[in-house]
């Protein structure tokens, strides 16, 4: 693994800490399905954690009604607590454990109750600013890589050791 030297303007996801930090995010972000804006807000958070481009979460209220759909999955992050699973529906489509929150989080993730994050690579698109992301590789993770983000990432084949 050779990490990428951040230019001007760029964060490396190797300066990001472990254990993971969150900070608020005031930049438009907006997630597009099934050829509609399904959420979409000025004001979210966003998770840094070591290796990993940053996880949004919008607020459950800049969800389109009725599009998010709660589901029986959940899992187990040391640091945040248990997440819950959503299936994300519009109009004639539904996609299932599309997106995850934390009803209860613990200590300073506690900012995310009420928030959602979804997986990039399920939606339609989802932007920040205007710039279209790419999503994290892998299953497991939800990151958003954008052009002020450099890696490389976990999350592809070959990186759980990291």
């Amino acid at each position: 693994m050779k990490k990428i030297k951040p230019k001007v303007g760029q964060e490396s996801v190797w300066d990001y800490p472990r254990p993971p930090v969150v900070e608020a995010v005031t930049q438009h972000l907006r997630i597009v399905f099934n050829q509609e804006v399904i959420a979409d807000t000025n004001q979210s958070y966003r998770v840094l954690e070591t290796s990993h481009p940053p996880t949004y979460y919008l607020p459950i209220s800049s969800f389109k009604k009725e599009t998010l759909v709660e589901g029986v999955f959940s899992t187990a992050c040391e640091f945040k607590g248990i997440a819950f699973y959503y299936d994300i529906r519009n109009r004639n489509r539904l996609v299932s454990n599309a997106a995850w929150g934390y009803p209860t989080p613990k200590g300073v993730f506690k900012v995310l109750q009420g928030h959602i994050a979804v997986y990039a690579h399920k939606m339609d698109a989802c932007y920040v600013g205007n710039e279209k992301v790419q999503a994290q590789e892998g299953d497991f993770y939800g990151g958003w890589i954008t052009s002020k983000i450099v890696g490389p990432f976990k999350g592809a084949k070959g990186t759980w050791g990291w």
